[in-house]
């Protein structure tokens, strides 16, 4: 079945699952409380305990070959209804939301999440979930199933990360006609901002830019990162984190030094899921300081690679 929109597919969908919607509703209690990391940037810490499946999700290798995998149709539970969008993609509502508007977009085939090839993707998809940011986990920067393909989709304008862009300062790495790429500065985690007009043109730039990323972190397979695109007017804006550490040294701990935290788009968004009360309570500006500068690009890796890009581009 095609839907109107994200609004009537969520709707369908919650009045035919009743513990989805008693899930979603349960988001107008969530707490929140915000953390000033610095000047001019800000976290939103919520707490979700529903979301403990996704943070303490064994991603390692034995781990997932040892599990069914819950995003293929056999393991989806029966009252998950199908928003099929192209020949690849089934849109899901997704039952442990973070968001009002909460989606899973999940590749029909059971295929490893690698990005490469689906860029154009999804700023297809952002253009199509009106009112929606749709983001990437990387299979090492937060994603709970890396052995199935799947994008994610929520409410937008819930992250602080936009509102934050607005007014910080900025470093401008290419412009030209409606492509404009800029760098954070000063920001304690560190992250590009691509914006255009031209789907086609911007999927060009971007897959130039994660060669370049997967080259300077030397990974096989490849660059780790999360990413955050939107569709407005006539244009798209991206978001691209690139990445650290998979999960802070205090994911491994016990007791009070132990954090229960593993930070993918929406944390580096600004909203930062917390599925543990204790965690919630204890969080502050220093420990989250560290926990991203342990989780973004290190400081002269990114330089480097800010460098590395002035230099690609001023060759075009």
């Amino acid at each position: 079945m095609d839907y109107l929109s994200v609004e009537h597919f969520l709707q369908e969908q919650l009045s035919q699952w009743p513990e989805a919607r008693k899930r979603f509703e349960g988001l107008e209690e969530v707490m929140t409380r915000s953390i000033d990391l610095r000047q001019g940037e800000n976290l939103v810490l919520q707490l979700n305990p529903q979301r403990i499946r996704s943070s303490a999700a064994a991603t390692d290798a034995p781990s997932i070959a040892r599990r069914a995998c819950f995003l293929c149709p056999e393991q989806r539970p029966p009252e998950q209804l199908i928003w099929p969008f192209g020949s690849d993609y089934h849109i899901l509502v997704n039952p442990f939301p973070i968001f009002p508007q909460h989606l899973t977009i999940v590749s029909k085939a059971h295929v490893p999440q690698r990005l490469a090839g689906r860029i154009g993707d999804m700023l297809h998809l952002a253009q199509h979930l009106k009112g929606t940011t749709v983001f990437y986990n990387g299979a090492k920067c937060g994603a709970s199933a890396p052995d199935h393909f799947h994008f994610q989709a929520g409410s937008s304008d819930l992250m602080p990360l936009e509102e934050e862009w607005r007014h910080h300062r900025r470093e401008t790495l290419w412009e030209q006609e409606a492509l404009l790429i800029q760098a954070s500065a000063n920001t304690q985690r560190h992250y590009l901002m691509l914006e255009d007009d031209d789907s086609e043109r911007l999927e060009q730039v971007l897959q130039s830019i994660l060669e370049q990323l997967q080259k300077l972190q030397e990974e096989k397979e490849e660059a780790r990162i999360n990413l955050l695109a939107r569709h407005q007017g006539s244009h798209w804006r991206l978001f691209l984190f690139p990445r650290g550490a998979h999960r802070p040294r205090q994911y491994a701990l016990q007791g009070k030094e132990g954090l229960l935290l593993s930070p993918a788009s929406v944390d580096f968004g600004g909203l930062f899921i917390c599925a543990r009360v204790e965690d919630y309570d204890k969080l502050d500006a220093p420990q989250l300081r560290d926990v991203l500068s342990q989780c973004t690009l290190p400081a002269g890796q990114w330089q480097k690679f800010k460098e590395k890009l002035s230099a690609y581009f001023s060759k075009l």
